[in-house]
């Protein structure tokens, strides 16, 4: 992850478990695929003024949360939707994948897999031990 350009590394068990209402500030924006109280959490953590995405659902739909970092901060919660988005709208995101993305250190993210190393995979997947993301390549 640090390769990748993060300064500080955060155990997903750290947000996974329900926390307090309201928290220290500690980030202007978040990028969330999570969901559920790893969503909660990063509001509860987010600056003033600051906005929090989310677009996955990995740990739940559920939002049990409270009101207070938006009222008390102003965090804006947007959605971020791929499916029923505009065709600019996804030109445009993927003109900023191809302008800024390093291929490089996408390839040093990514495992491919075949599909019969599906079932184990899975297993490491909800036990929080596979980093990055995992390509399945069902002609192998």
């Amino acid at each position: 992850m640090r390769t990748l350009g993060a300064a500080e590394i955060i155990y997903r068990r750290t947000l996974s478990e329900p926390g307090a209402p309201i928290g220290k500030e500690r980030w202007a924006g978040v990028v969330d695929s999570v969901g559920s109280h790893t969503l909660v959490n990063a509001l509860a953590q987010t600056r003033y003024r600051g906005v929090v995405t989310a677009f996955g659902l990995a740990q739940g739909a559920d939002l049990p949360g409270s009101v207070l970092p938006f009222i008390l901060r102003n965090v804006t919660l947007a959605g971020i939707d791929s499916v029923q988005a505009p065709q600019p709208v996804r030109l445009q995101a993927w003109s900023r994948l191809a302008a800024d993305l390093d291929l490089e250190k996408l390839a040093s993210t990514t495992t491919v897999i075949g599909l019969a190393e599906v079932p184990a995979i899975a297993d490491r997947v909800l036990e929080g031990k596979v980093r990055g993301r995992t390509l399945v390549d069902v002609s192998a």
